[in-house]
C-alpha cells in the first residue's frame, strides 16, 4: 500500500485546479481544498486502499455541493462587473466567453466537464465521484458540451436541471 499522507500531499495542486475551476473564486477554492484535506487526514484510518484521487475528488465535490446548498438559503448579493472592457484582446474575450459558458452550466454538468476535460478522468471515475451511473455522466457531458458550444457561438441557451 502506498504512503497515505504523501499521496494526499501530491494531489494538492490538482485539487486546487479543480476547485478553482469549479467555484471560479480562488479564496473559496482554497478553503474547499483545505476542508477536503482536513477531512481526508482525519479519515485516514477509514481509507482502506483504492484510488485516493477519486476519494479526494469525491470529498471535494460533496463539500462544494454542501456549500452551494448553504448559499442557496442565503439572500443573493450581486457585484457589478466590468467584463466588457473595450481594450480587451481576443484571448481575454475568449476566456471570458468560456468562463460565462461554464458559469451557465448546472453544477453537476460543470463538475463532470471539469473532471473529464481539466483533470483527465475517465467516465467511470467521474461516475464514482458523483455517485451516479456512467450513462448519467455521459448525458451530463453531452449537455455541458452542447451548452458551452451554443454559448460560445452566441446562440440562446436554456438551462435544464438534470439529475
Amino acid at each position: 500500500m502506498i504512503a497515505f499522507r504523501p499521496s494526499v500531499e501530491a494531489m494538492i495542486p490538482a485539487l486546487r485546479r479543480y476547485a478553482r475551476a469549479l467555484t471560479r473564486d480562488a479564496d473559496v477554492a482554497d478553503d474547499l481544498v483545505q476542508d477536503t484535506l482536513v477531512r481526508a487526514l482525519r479519515s485516514e484510518k477509514l481509507f482502506h486502499g483504492g484510488d485516493i484521487r477519486s476519494w479526494l475528488y469525491t470529498i471535494l465535490t460533496n463539500l462544494n455541493r454542501n456549500r452551494r446548498r448553504s448559499l442557496a438559503r442565503r439572500p443573493q448579493v450581486s457585484q457589478l462587473n466590468e467584463d466588457d472592457e473595450p481594450g480587451a484582446n481576443g484571448t481575454e474575450a475568449e476566456g471570458r466567453d468560456i468562463e460565462r459558458a461554464l458559469a451557465g452550466l448546472v453544477e453537476e454538468q460543470r463538475s463532470a466537464l471539469l473532471l473529464v476535460v481539466l483533470e483527465g478522468m475517465t467516465y467511470r471515475e467521474v461516475a464514482e465521484i458523483q455517485g451516479v451511473p456512467i450513462g448519467t455522466v455521459m448525458s451530463r457531458l453531452a449537455r455541458a458540451r452542447a451548452h458551452v458550444k451554443m454559448s460560445i457561438d452566441g446562440e440562446k441557451v436554456t438551462l435544464r436541471r438534470v439529475k
